[in-house]
């Protein structure tokens, strides 16, 4: 799963869902959230059947797809190395 850092704090959050009460009504919300939830699931299961298609198409048509998860496992452990580093030079 990807995190989106979110840079605001609880008190904003509480204002916004103060807002939401506001405008909507507090029997709304749910209903906004399983909304906003399904649309977000069919986003994910869509973007999903697209990696799965061109995954597939790829294989069929001769196209080496191990080199982009290659790649990703050396990003990844470059990731987890720089990690290390600058872990020791924060101690210090």
């Amino acid at each position: 799963m990807i995190s989106i850092p979110l840079f605001i704090s609880g008190t904003e959050i509480a204002f916004i869902v103060f807002i939401l009460v506001m405008v909507f009504g507090a029997d709304k919300i749910p209903e906004i959230a399983r909304g906003v939830g399904k649309g977000m699931r069919m986003v994910k299961d869509a973007t999903n059947d697209i990696k799965t298609e061109i995954t597939k198409s790829a294989s069929e048509h001769g196209v080496d797809t191990t080199i982009a998860k290659d790649i990703k496992k050396e990003i990844d452990q470059v990731k987890d190395d720089l990690d290390t580093f600058t872990g020791a030079v924060k101690r210090k």
